[in-house]
């Protein structure tokens, strides 16, 4: 059995987000809901309770995303508000094949965009939304490189 490919992943409901930082846990770092709850410092009948009812009290939340190693709750509060979530980027020095990635994202968005709105019935929504996302991350990614520029890190 392959594992569930987990950056394409997009929660639908709060509970939903919750049980996929869960499964996320189980499947990537074999941690049980026991484990989880101990390393947020709460009885895992608490955590019981907060997931089945998809109500975990928002103060835990970095906890649990922490203790789970994925962010799908945050993602999923965030994006219900109407808010992109984009990854902030790790700045390094672009090459050649960093801005031909870029130019391909951007052409292939581009292009399924275009056709979502020519042929909305028989385009895909979700393949449109995931290039749109990745050529905004690849954006972000080089808006920050060029912010470092004027304050470059220092080197220890």
């Amino acid at each position: 059995m392959t594992g569930r490919n987990w950056k394409r992943v997009r929660a639908i409901s709060a509970t939903d987000a919750l049980r996929l930082c869960k499964e996320y846990a189980q499947e990537k770092k074999n941690l049980s809901i026991e484990r989880i709850a101990d390393r947020m410092g709460v009885t895992h009948d608490s955590l019981y309770k907060w997931l089945a009812a998809g109500r975990l009290p928002f103060i835990l939340l970095p906890a649990y995303e922490l203790a789970c190693g994925c962010n799908f709750a945050s993602e999923w509060a965030a994006a219900s508000a109407g808010k992109v979530v984009i990854n902030m980027p790790r700045g390094s020095t672009a090459s050649q094949t960093d801005m031909v990635e870029f130019n391909s994202g951007f052409a292939l968005a581009l292009q399924l965009l275009s056709d979502f709105h020519a042929r909305p019935a028989k385009a895909s929504a979700a393949e449109t939304l995931a290039a749109l996302t990745n050529h905004l991350q690849q954006v972000a990614w080089h808006h920050a490189n060029v912010g470092q520029h004027a304050n470059p890190e220092l080197e220890f």
